[in-house]
């Protein structure tokens, strides 16, 4: 498939994706919204992919918006027409045109089966850093820098990152950053655990990849999406018993599975287990177990 935004790129399992407007620090617009959809659509079909890396072409990861509209922007109604209104004339917030496109890229990539990993080489400001949030290890480079900077644009933060970011980094440390919208270090970063470490921007995507090709060659596939579900499902449950449930599920059917019986006898045997169970084709009758919810 063609991309104009991003790069799509797999290699020895793993799927590297580039955004790729670096004249622009991959600044964010609609047509990296869909491809970047479309791209983790691709990414969950194809069980050649087992991990993927997400980073930025160039000097920036992604600079936020693309606010080449200047100040409309962020108005809806002057970008794509009166969204529908009430018989009252109270804006009809179920108008699909009222919706976030940054979070429609987070909930999809929350939904992935994939592990994801954000290599993030330079800035990441606005949906630069709140994409990142929905993806499971964050990586960056020394050069790289962070701000959720919505309050200083007169916005609120989005893509969902109200939800994400203050399981990933604590209440006070997200409200801080929200609160003040100041761009901050990768140092600042790492002490505030939105990144779990800091490398020579030359070392970033080696680490990265190499974090992916560990990933990649020694686990079962069906049991990463599964695991990759289970963790951030939880974050949302009000009591373990839900864990306990969805756990008990998952070890009756994985125990009965070939990757099982895999697993037990090469580790028995001293030997790399070869897991044949699909993502595509093989996940378990109770997957998916959560409800569906509106826009999903």
């Amino acid at each position: 498939m063609a991309y104009e935004t991003i790069k799509y790129e797999v290699a020895e399992h793993i799927l590297t994706i580039t955004l790729n407007r670096p004249d622009k620090l991959n600044a964010f617009n609609a047509a990296m919204q869909r491809e970047l959809i479309e791209a983790f659509d691709a990414a969950d079909k194809d069980d050649d992919v087992r991990a993927i890396i997400v980073t930025g072409a160039g000097r920036g990861f992604c600079a936020g918006a693309d606010l080449s509209s200047g100040a409309d922007t962020f108005d809806r109604d002057a970008r794509r027409g009166p969204v529908k209104r009430l018989p009252s004339g109270a804006v009809d917030y179920s108008d699909p045109n009222v919706r976030d496109g940054g979070g429609q890229v987070t909930l999809r990539i929350f939904k992935c089966l994939k592990p994801v990993i954000a290599a993030v080489n330079g800035a990441a400001v606005g949906i630069g850093v709140t994409m990142q949030l929905a993806m499971d290890i964050r990586i960056a480079s020394e050069a790289a820098r962070f701000g959720f900077v919505f309050s200083q644009r007169g916005i609120v933060p989005e893509a969902a990152s109200s939800w994400f970011l203050p399981r990933i980094v604590g209440i006070s440390q997200a409200l801080e950053w929200c609160y003040t919208g100041r761009v901050f270090s990768a140092q600042e970063a790492l002490a505030g655990r939105l990144v779990s470490r800091v490398v020579p921007a030359d070392e970033l995507l080696a680490t990265a990849s190499a974090l992916a090709r560990e990933i990649a060659a020694k686990t079962a596939p069906v049991s990463i999406a599964l695991i990759r579900q289970m963790m951030w499902r939880m974050l949302g449950a009000d009591d373990p018993m839900e864990a306990h449930k969805i756990d008990s599920r998952g070890i009756y059917a994985r125990g009965r599975s070939e990757d099982v019986r895999e697993g037990v006898v090469s580790f028995l045997e001293k030997r790399p287990a070869q897991f044949k169970n699909k993502v595509s084709a093989d996940m378990p009758d109770y997957f998916p177990w959560w409800d569906e919810r509106e826009y999903e």
